[in-house]
Formats: structure tokens, C-alpha cells, sequence
């Protein structure tokens, strides 16, 4: 069972980048997805969680109207769209998996998750 983590990469403040969590091993379908992201110095942080059911979202604030988590359970993958990239998003940016998140997601604690990607480094900077 293994989440890969892709798409991260340099960009200039302002831009966007679309982050990809794929699956394999299992179904992501049946899993809450949320994306976390640590910089350095700093702690791991909740980004975006979406629900197995129902398609519930939730942002940090800091992030909200900024970033766009969806699913294509077709390819197994969750996307993480980031738009208009500030410095401060800078970090490495994880997926996880919670096999509770059904029709509620809680990104606020990383515990509940049960697979973790290994990351993709996300740079901001012009």
C-alpha cells in the first residue's frame, strides 16, 4: 500500500501548480485525503482534506480560495490545485490517508491518518 506524492517544483510567487497523490495497493475511493505540508523550522501543518463520501472539503485558512483538492477516481489520484502561490507555501507537501474520513474529513490531526506519502517539495520564489 503506497501514496506517491507528485507535481511539485519551483514557481514564481503568483503562480500555480497542480500537486498529485496517487495510489497503489488500494482504492482511494475509500479514503479521506488530506494534504499537510511542513516547511523547514516549522510544524506539519493541515492543508485540504476531502471526504471518501459526499466530496466534503475543508481548507486551512490560509490557503482557502487559493487552493482546489479534488478527486479522479478513474486514475486513483487526488490533485491538489494551487493558485496564486505565495512564499510562505513554500514546503514539502504530503498526502495521507484516513480510512474514517467518510463523510467528514479533519485535517487538524495528522494521528487519524493511516498511509502517508513521502512528499514533493514545493518552492516559491522569484
Amino acid at each position: 500500500l503506497q501514496l506517491v506524492e507528485s507535481g511539485g517544483g519551483l514557481v514564481q510567487p503568483g503562480g500555480s501548480l497542480r500537486l498529485s497523490c496517487a495510489a497503489s495497493g488500494f482504492t482511494l475511493d475509500s479514503y479521506g485525503i488530506g494534504w499537510f505540508r511542513q516547511a523547514p523550522g516549522k510544524e506539519r501543518e493541515g492543508v485540504s482534506c476531502i471526504s471518501s463520501r459526499g466530496g466534503i472539503t475543508n481548507y486551512a485558512g490560509s490557503v482557502k480560495g487559493r487552493f482546489t483538492i479534488s478527486r479522479d477516481s478513474a486514475k486513483n489520484t487526488v490533485y491538489l490545485q494551487m493558485n496564486s502561490l505565495k512564499p510562505e507555501d513554500a514546503a514539502i507537501y504530503y498526502c495521507a490517508a484516513d480510512r474514517t474520513a467518510v463523510l467528514m474529513c479533519d485535517m487538524t490531526r495528522p494521528i487519524v491518518y493511516d498511509y502517508w506519502g513521502q512528499g514533493t517539495q514545493v518552492t516559491v520564489s522569484s
